[in-house]
């Protein structure tokens, strides 16, 4: 690999990041020996500074991450590792380690649909008395099906109306009860992306 920039000590930065949700699942180091595996493997391999070794992502626990796409950035010192993450990411069990937060406000991002993707998945593996989700799942498709059409009836209805936060609640809905059929048809944000993307092109 040419005209990367390692460090004095023959490392880099690598950020994995979820290639579906976007959400940054964690942050390690890499030499030359972890990118060259990486990129040849396809799986994540980074370089432990406390231990002082090569080591793959998930060789003892599992939570390995197939690589999807890699890219440099723009002074070639760090590298973005888009990621399908098996199991979690955080040695503490958490699914990002970045799960300590600083500064928080009730606004969220894009990336919020990948966990709420992930809890509509749970639901559906495991039912939990008085869920909703679990009920959707439990009367089948045409259920499902239903509460689309009325969703999608109601954001048309609220569209043409001058009032913001009602249009809101009602795209929520509509996109969540949409999530929750995609599940049950087996189709991912990723599969929706890569179609949006080709139609793009």
């Amino acid at each position: 690999m040419e005209n990367v920039k390692f460090d004095e000590k023959g490392l880099i930065c690598a950020v994995a990041q979820d290639y579906e949700t976007g959400e940054v699942l964690m942050q390690a180091y890499m030499n030359a020996e972890a990118l060259n595996k990486t990129l040849k493997t396809g799986y994540a391999h980074y370089y432990s500074r406390s231990r002082k070794k090569l080591w793959k992502k998930g060789e003892e626990s599992g939570n390995v991450q197939k690589v999807v796409s890699a890219s440099f950035d723009c002074d070639r010192d760090c590298i973005l590792l888009q990621i399908e993450q098996t199991g979690v990411a955080c040695h503490t069990g958490a699914r990002s380690c970045f799960h300590d937060p600083v500064v928080t406000n009730e606004r969220a991002g894009l990336t919020f649909l990948g966990e709420l993707v992930r809890v509509v998945e749970d639901r559906k593996q495991n039912p939990v008395e008085g869920s909703y989700t679990a009920y959707l799942f439990g009367r089948g498709v045409d259920k499902i099906a239903k509460k689309m059409g009325e969703e999608a009836v109601e954001v048309v209805i609220a569209s043409k109306n001058d009032d913001k936060e009602d249009l809101t609640r009602e795209i929520a809905d509509l996109s969540y009860h949409l999530l929750v059929l995609m599940e049950q048809k087996g189709v991912s944000l990723a599969d929706v992306c890569t179609e949006l993307k080709r139609r793009h092109k």
